[in-house]
């Protein structure tokens, strides 16, 4: 990253921690240079009898400058990695002097740090093959050679305060795998953990902990991993278990792969966070680079989200007199010498979002971001995670599949494309039939939408897994119709749609799918315009189907005025057979956000003039994904009982 992106990140994230300091997000040049001029540390070689091993065992150890056996301090315990010793940190990471200039500022709480050998048996120098099963086994072996021999050893032989409160660990690499691990499985030990780059040795979060909410006792949780690191995964998946469970901690991602001169610059940052206040609302705005977005192309390194939901985007235009994000607000990007142009955005709320590169004013996709057709074309997609969002992720559940066909149409006299989702062992199980849902996207959008954006196969895996939801076939079919769909949207656009379902999507469906027949074992939903199709289509249809699903959707008005009218009209001269009939009117809005939600909430009424019951729901979101997905996912729990 060059330098003044790295000043930009800098200056927006400056501030956090007052409770603290301020702190630099990334270690200044110079930070691991020996200053003569100022007062220095010491190190030392300790011996201590290790009865876990059965032989006297090495470390290192740091005492800070002025340091004065009268009084107490607390301690950081620093593992290193696979390939290292008790002597890998001080001649690769200059912990000593990092930790010397930190305390000529007046940045650093004093502190002892101890350097141990993490391989804990008998022959604990990394020579020959590292990689032996009793090497690697070592280091899981050290855990109670730190805990019943080094620290007492430690806490015994200088003035140090025992309680967890002023004790940490930290590490790099296989380290940082350590750390997690023994801190984790010890909290009532350690208050404070570093996990720097760390190793596949790194437990699985729900072994590390098995009930999360234990983390909460910890003052700080510090993960931390360069961007090139290889081993990332093992990073990530740790925060998003402590983010999925709530729990306060830091995700620090740099620049950087899995070397030296990311751990220094971790050592530099942590340190000055240890045994002092911590303010833990701030932890999500304490990182230099997010991770890249699901929906980024293969490989694609931005755009990144931050944990608080921020983006930011890097696209290389080198011609260009002026770039922009467009994401409902433009947001201006800057363009450093290389040609690349920057910028991040505001906090953008939980999952889908479309999204624009403004070039010159010129409307384009990203091209490190997956393409989706919304919009009235394809346009990039960016999907921000939040809490809540865990219905719709990929599982290690059965899974059903989402199967693409094209059917032709005798009313629009053309080829169909139809997206069709069938459940899992559908193929293995060939004597099963099932109920189906039939259900439409919205103006601008095809029937990609709902696979898609939707994620229609993910919420109905993960629904059926759970016993939620019965298994059901969903056909996603193509709602343009007519003369340019919505732009020309009307009641022939309705009478048609009405006709190709009854005609053409229905009859393709059954005949090609194992689909039960019958109104109870049948049901239409649809968001937006495609739940204006769904109420035409199901109220003029009753006797077709056993459940409506109207997501973010209401007559439009005063487009469809007279359309509306006749719809109540027929409503109420026929309610006795629509509500025999209808046995799950499902109704949902995005809030008041929602730019359906006046002509929703005036059809509610015109429906409780007339005597239709229904269920009514609102998800906060507005006219997007978020909302549509969390319907799908409520309404397909109510169907086929």
């Amino acid at each position: 990253m060059n330098k003044s992106v790295v000043f930009a990140l800098g200056f927006v994230l400056s501030g956090i921690f007052v409770s603290a300091q301020t702190l630099d997000k990334q270690a200044p040049q110079g930070f691991d240079v020996e200053n003569s001029t100022i007062s220095h540390g010491k190190i030392d070689t300790i011996q201590y009898p290790s009865k876990t091993v059965g032989t006297t065992r090495k470390a290192l150890i740091y005492t800070p400058p002025g340091f004065k056996k009268g009084e107490k301090y607390p301690v950081l315990y620093l593992l290193h990695g696979i390939g290292g010793d008790e002597k890998e940190w001080f001649n690769q990471g200059k912990p000593n002097v990092i930790l010397d200039n930190l305390y000529a500022q007046g940045k650093l709480q004093p502190m002892i740090v101890v350097l141990p050998n993490g391989r804990a048996m008998r022959d604990d120098r990394a020579t020959g093959n590292i990689m032996a099963p009793d090497k690697v086994e070592a280091f899981a072996t050290f855990e109670k050679d730190l805990l019943n021999d080094l620290i007492p050893f430690v806490e015994k032989k200088y003035p140090v305060k025992k309680d967890r409160e002023n004790r940490a660990l930290a590490g790099l690499s296989m380290g940082g795998g350590q750390t997690q691990n023994f801190a984790f499985g010890n909290i009532d030990k350690f208050a404070w953990l570093g996990a720097f780059s760390s190793a596949p040795n790194t437990k699985e979060p729900s072994k590390l902990l098995p009930n999360p909410q234990d983390a909460l006792k910890m003052k700080l949780i510090f993960i931390s991993c360069g961007d090139a690191d290889g081993l990332m995964s093992f990073s990530k998946r740790t925060s998003d278990y402590l983010r999925k469970n709530k729990i306060p901690h830091i995700f620090y991602i740099e620049p950087g792969g899995h070397d030296f001169k990311v751990w220094k610059n971790d050592l530099y940052i942590f340190s000055q966070l240890l045994f002092k206040p911590v303010d833990k609302t701030k932890f999500d705005g304490f990182t230099v680079l997010g991770t890249p977005a699901a929906t980024n192309i293969r490989n694609a390194q931005y755009p990144q989200i931050l944990p608080d939901g921020r983006v930011m985007f890097k696209v290389k235009a080198l011609e260009a007199q002026k770039v922009q994000i467009d994401l409902g607000k433009k947001y201006a990007l800057k363009k450093d010498a290389d040609g690349f142009w920057t910028g991040t955005t505001d906090p953008q709320s939980g999952s889908f979002h479309y999204y624009s590169l403004l070039i010159d004013g010129v409307a384009v996709a990203d091209p490190s971001s997956q393409t989706f057709y919304g919009m009235g074309r394809y346009a990039s997609g960016i999907d921000i995670p939040f809490d809540g969002d865990d219905f719709y992720a990929l599982k290690d559940v059965p899974h059903g599949d989402i199967r693409i066909k094209n059917f032709y149409s005798k009313v629009t006299n053309s080829w169909r494309r139809v997206f069709i989702y069938t459940p899992p062992g559908y193929d293995q199980n060939s004597a099963e039939s099932y109920p189906a849902l039939y259900i439409l996207h919205g103006g601008g959008e095809d029937e990609s939408g709902w696979a898609n954006q939707g994620k229609t196969n993910l919420i109905l895996d993960n629904l059926i897994a759970e016993g939620k939801a019965k298994k059901m076939v969903i056909i996603m079919p193509d709602a343009n119709i007519g003369q340019g769909g919505i732009r020309n949207f009307g009641e022939r656009n309705l009478q048609m749609f009405e006709k190709e379902l009854k005609e053409s999507i229905i009859p393709f469906a059954e005949s090609n799918y194992r689909i039960k027949k019958g109104k109870e074992n049948r049901a239409l939903a649809g968001l937006s315009m495609g739940g204006i199709y769904t109420l035409y289509a199901g109220i003029q249809n009753s006797d077709m189907f056993s459940s409506l699903g109207v997501f973010s959707s209401g007559y439009m008005l005063p487009m469809l005025q007279d359309v509306a009218d006749k719809q109540y009209k027929f409503l109420n001269e026929n309610k006795a057979a629509f509500s025999s009939n209808i046995k799950n009117f499902w109704i949902s809005m995005g809030g008041k956000d929602d730019i359906a939600y006046e002509n929703g909430q005036k059809m509610l009424k015109e429906l409780d003039k007339i005597g239709i019951k229904y269920s009514y729901t609102d998800y906060p979101g507005g006219h997007t994904w978020p909302v549509w997905r969390n319907s799908l996912y409520q309404f397909a729990q109510e169907l086929f009982k």
